[in-house]
């Protein structure tokens, strides 16, 4: 986990991501100043960025979709998130 700065409680990890709405495809970026970088296709209207972080990321954990929970930052392009049930291994994507 290069770089991720990642907090363990009862069974959830949680951390920063930095997203950027309207990429040409969903995919994790990699790292930025210790959070995760995410590319969306989704814009950043009606919830429609935080839905699609959601489902990335829970597809990318083998989580449901119920299991990623955005603590900070609905409005922003930053995010505090917490992940239920995460496997902690799928962390590691390496610094950009």
């Amino acid at each position: 986990m290069s770089g991720l700065r990642v907090r363990r409680e009862e069974g959830a990890i949680t951390f920063e991501v930095r997203v950027a709405p309207r990429a040409s495809r969903d995919r994790i970026v990699g790292l930025q100043s210790g959070a995760l970088k995410v590319a969306l296709t989704a814009p950043p209207v009606d919830g429609a960025a935080n839905e699609a972080l959601r489902k990335l990321l829970a597809k990318t954990f083998g989580v449901s979709k119920s299991a990623v929970e955005i603590l900070r930052g609905e409005r922003g392009r930053t995010k505090l998130l917490r992940v239920q049930g995460a496997d902690e291994s799928k962390l590691d994507f390496g610094e950009r």
